[in-house]
């Protein structure tokens, strides 16, 4: 485990990197406050600080200070060593922020059970963190694809749809749908539908760029965010994910077996405020069109091609079909 120490007297340096070292840390010695808190600054900063108090450029006190001040996480535990004896020293040290306190000359294995109290604080601490991003994960994504559940897409739109007007960039939507999915559960069973929606979700996610958002809207239908893309960049876009699902078989219990998507697109070279729901229609009215133009196709909204009657009857074909 990485530790941070800061300590100008040569001595205690090669005394503590010779103890660190011993127990299994690998120590960072830095010889002035100033250093020490430039090393706190780095990505890759250790999570342990001992620090001495009394040094040059910035004392032990202040480093800590700072550490708190930025707030930073995962936590950093500081151990302050000083010389300083007074009662009122350890109530300054502790206020600054420090962990722990500990006097010189110091007994090495009190330097030793202390730090190991340090290192299972930080245990506990890192399996809150994970526990916390698991809790976030599971609110914001879809449990059986892994892609952002219906709620954390839109609001993903709503914020892209805010940048688009702040910037005057160009968002795309994509409404996609998979063909005769109804099929496949009506005919292999639900758990190979389970098996297509994780696979459709899995290349969806490889024909898409990393800051592109697909997200589970509902049952087999995917909305997916596209920032920055215009009506020609969000068709392409859309024609690579078709060609992704089209261009290999699918498999489920061992058989291999042919799974088309039909997209709808709809895009907008500036946003305004309210037109998240617009784009959602307009994506959903150009699937429709894709869907009775026969399927495993893309279509861009155009308002003159679809008409309430082609609507109506797409909706009916639908829900008897996929």
């Amino acid at each position: 485990m990485p530790a941070l120490v800061a300590e100008d007297n040569p001595v205690f340096q090669s005394m503590l990197k010779s103890m660190l070292t011993r127990w299994g840390y690998d120590a960072h010695l830095t010889c002035n406050g100033l250093e020490a808190w430039e090393a706190m600054q780095a990505v890759d900063a250790p999570h342990l600080a001992i620090l001495d108090w009394m040094m040059p450029a910035m004392d032990g006190v202040e480093v800590c200070r700072r550490i708190r001040a930025a707030a930073r996480e995962p936590y950093v535990y500081v151990l302050l060593l000083t010389a300083r004896t007074e009662s009122q020293d350890l109530v300054e040290g502790m206020e600054a922020g420090a962990d722990d306190y500990l006097t010189k000359p110091f007994n090495a294995q009190e330097l030793r059970v202390r730090l190991r109290a340090g290192r299972r604080i930080l245990d506990l601490q890192r399996q809150l963190m994970e526990a916390r991003e698991a809790l976030r994960v599971q609110a914001t994504h879809d449990a059986l694809t892994g892609l952002l559940n219906r709620g954390r897409v839109l609001e993903v739109l709503l914020t892209e749809i805010a940048r688009s007007e702040r910037e005057l960039r160009p968002l795309a939507v994509l409404m996609l749908d998979l063909d005769l999915f109804k099929q496949i559960n009506d005919t292999r069973g639900h758990m190979a539908g389970d098996a297509v929606l994780r696979e459709a979700a899995r290349r969806m996610r490889a024909a898409t760029r990393q800051y592109d958002a697909p997200g589970r809207y509902g049952g087999e239908e995917f909305l997916i965010v596209l920032p920055g893309c215009n009506a020609r960049d969000a068709c392409a876009q859309a024609e690579r994910i078709r060609e992704a699902f089209a261009g290999e078989p699918f498999n489920a219990g061992g058989e291999p077996f042919a799974v088309t998507c039909s997209i709808g697109v709809s895009s907008r070279d500036g946003c305004a405020a309210g037109d998240a729901d617009r784009l959602i229609r307009e994506a959903d009215a150009a699937l429709y069109a894709a869907k009775n133009q026969g399927r495993n196709r893309v279509a861009a909204f155009a308002a003159e091609e679809v008409s309430a009657v082609s609507l109506a009857l797409t909706k009916l074909a639908r829900f008897s079909e996929t």
